[in-house]
């Protein structure tokens, strides 16, 4: 008799826990944090449904693995919060972290971990929550004054111009002419406008001018009909059929010979051409977009561009600055690009050292943004995981001076200060110690950049740029 009150009682035991564990799990399915709970060995042990939608993880592939090799998170190889917790027996409470989800974009989090215990009060194990941060991620990207274009991003008076300049030019079908020095991105910016266009379906067809000779340049802008020259066996579209209804982004236009300059005011003037060899005359249904890293008003003067030609481009004129007049961009683009490769190599690189990011700073960049592309991506090659550090450079960077004082134990907070010293005082330099232009350049109000000046321990010239050359005035505080 005693037996089966004994089993009865087991038997009621076990279906209040399975009660209490079905009332726990439908609690946790049910809010939009996302949690998860690892054993002492640091094994998934479970794993809700906002876990699977911010990690982009199904739960039946996270159960069962260890909590780093699920999340790649910033603090997973040396500061993991959970065992801060399971060490120290305090709760952590809305850490700043970030993870890499399945399809390798950064995403930032806020973290909070709590210890699991038995009923003897034994530890067995932990519980975390992380939040989604992406919005407010995004909304403080917006109050820093960050436009992005595209590909390219940036936080810099000129720049942020052109960015409320496209939401008015892309929907219409206006010649666009586009100057800066090669690696400025002007490529990037082409596609920008088309993407934002109602063209934005038909085809975006890039041709660079400089690359080839009239005669191919030629027939590759407007093909050849069959027997137009010996081996013309066939008719062959040029690039401005490819592009009907589309876009034609004619790169270093300043390149081509006065002759090719007559065939294409042409087509611009009245909309048509005739390939090599036809008869009749073709419609060109396309938006031209033109680029050049050419003076084009000094080869008019010099009779090496027609003037006709330059005003029919030139209806709206885009200037791309190159990257050694907006260094404050740099974080930023490097930030793009990591993420841009970790998101196509599958890589789980954080960021980089902050003596890294100085030396990156300090780089005067000949090819503006594709030599610092180009620089990020040799890095990943060497580094497949973890931050950017400076055995990571080329050589011909790591050989320049710091241009501050960042060591690579200094936290983000200091990285972030040295970057924007070495900004204002670029652009201190740039408009010849004007304070008051170099604070419309950076398109911050005159006493934000006279805080600022006082906080980062940058002096003041002896005299501000608006004094005549040669009279002295007496320095004043900031």
């Amino acid at each position: 008799m005693a037996e089966k009150r004994h089993h009865a009682l087991m038997r009621k035991g076990r279906q209040r826990n399975a009660g209490a564990q079905t009332g726990a799990e439908s609690i946790l399915e049910s809010i939009s944090d996302g949690v998860f709970t690892v054993d002492a060995d640091w094994r998934i042990t479970s794993f809700n449904r906002a876990a699977e939608t911010v990690t982009g993880i199904r739960r039946r592939d996270a159960i069962g693995k260890t909590c780093s090799d699920v999340f790649r998170a910033s603090m997973c190889e040396t500061d993991c919060a959970l065992r801060q917790t399971v060490r120290s027996g305090k709760p952590i409470v809305n850490k700043a972290a970030f993870i890499v989800n399945a399809a390798g974009r950064r995403i930032p989090i806020s973290v909070s971990t709590a210890i699991l215990r038995d009923a003897r009060g034994r530890i067995t194990g932990g519980a975390e929550t992380f939040r989604d941060l992406s919005l407010v991620e995004e909304l403080r990207k917006e109050l820093e004054g960050r436009c992005q274009i595209g590909d390219l991003v940036s936080r810099s008076a000129a720049m942020r111009r052109t960015c409320e300049l496209l939401p008015q030019l892309a929907p219409s079908d206006a010649t666009v002419l586009i100057h800066g020095e090669t690696g400025t991105g002007k490529e990037l910016l082409a596609r920008a406008i088309h993407n934002l266009s109602p063209r934005r379906n038909k085809p975006f067809v890039p041709v660079n001018c400089g690359a080839l000779p009239d005669t191919l340049l030629e027939s590759e802008l407007f093909g050849y009909v069959k027997g137009a020259f010996t081996g013309a066996t066939c008719d062959k579209p040029g690039r401005f059929a490819m592009a009907e209804g589309g876009t034609v982004f004619l790169d270093e236009i300043g390149d081509i010979s006065p002759a090719m300059q007559v065939r294409l005011l042409r087509v611009l003037q009245e909309k048509t051409y005739e390939p090599l060899g036809a008869t009749r005359t073709r419609r060109a249904d396309v938006r031209v977009i033109a680029a050049t890293h050419r003076d084009l008003a000094a080869l008019i003067r010099k009779g090496q561009f027609r003037e006709d030609l330059f005003y029919r481009l030139n209806v709206v004129k885009l200037e791309l600055p190159p990257l050694r007049k907006r260094k404050e961009d740099i974080p930023l683009l490097v930030e793009h690009f990591i993420a841009r490769f970790n998101r196509r190599q599958g890589k789980t690189v954080t960021g980089v050292a902050p003596d890294v990011m100085a030396l990156l700073m300090a780089h005067d960049y000949p090819g503006n943004v594709r030599e610092l592309e180009n620089i990020v991506e040799r890095a990943f090659v060497l580094r497949g995981a973890g931050r950017i550090e400076r055995a990571h450079l080329p050589p011909e960077l790591t050989g320049l001076p710091a241009v501050s004082a960042a060591t690579p134990g200094d936290t983000i907070a200091a990285q972030t200060r040295a970057a924007e010293a070495q900004a204002i005082r670029a652009a201190l330099e740039h408009n010849g110690f004007n304070r008051l232009a170099a604070a419309r350049e950076l398109g911050l109000h005159k006493s934000t950049l006279f805080r600022k000046l006082k906080t980062l321990g940058i002096e003041a010239p002896e005299q501000d740029g608006r004094s005549r050359p040669g009279a002295q005035r007496p320095t004043r505080g900031v």
